[in-house]
């Protein structure tokens, strides 16, 4: 590892354990009051993650990383795309603003079956502060899919309006997101 990359690491971690939103990721990580939403979570993730050969391939063994945050992009690329649209666009991007729109609605659902994974992984912090982020990323996708059908059905000021709400809640969801993958490096327990 280079001198560079080691003072830039240094330099970056000092910037973010002083920050207020560092300290209330850290106070999640320690909410026993969370436990139970991990236990409801956990009954979800179960079926759905199945056996290690499940487990393994939806958590990216074969890449040599996790796959769910290379699957973030897609529906976060697109709602941003849509959103700028719905804002710069014109009455002539409206069709555009709404397929981008669906379309990150349906590559969200990879997304969150790679997450549950990755989130099946975690020591007790990481799934106490996985719990909101699935949370957070839950509303927006429900609320994304909502702004899409309300566009639809020819309302749309009120979609539009879900749609920006949306985005602000998933901003939220991946702040935590990046928590997981940078703070805490996803601590994995002990055993599966």
């Amino acid at each position: 590892m280079s001198t560079t990359r080691t003072a830039l690491d240094h330099a970056g971690a000092g910037v973010y354990s002083r920050s207020t939103a560092r300290h209330l990721t850290d106070a999640l990580e320690r909410r026993s009051a969370l436990d139970p939403a991990v236990a409801v979570l956990e009954a979800v993730a179960r079926p759905v993650v199945g056996g290690e050969r499940r487990w393994r391939t939806l958590r990216g063994a074969a890449l040599g990383h996790p796959l769910h945050p290379v699957l973030t992009d897609a529906p976060v690329g697109l709602w941003t795309s849509s959103v700028v649209l719905d804002l710069v666009g014109g009455e002539g991007a409206q069709d555009a603003a709404d397929r981008l729109l669906g379309l990150g609605v349906l590559a969200a659902v990879p997304a969150v079956i790679t997450g549950l994974a990755d989130w099946s992984a975690g020591d007790t912090g990481v799934r106490r502060v996985g719990v909101v982020h699935a949370a957070l990323n839950g509303v927006a996708l429900a609320g994304f899919a909502g702004a899409w059908l309300l566009r639809r059905r020819g309302h749309r000021r009120a979609g539009v309006a879900a749609s920006l709400a949306s985005f602000g809640i998933a901003g939220g969801g991946a702040y935590l997101g990046g928590h997981l993958a940078y703070a805490t490096g996803a601590r994995p327990q002990q055993s599966r």
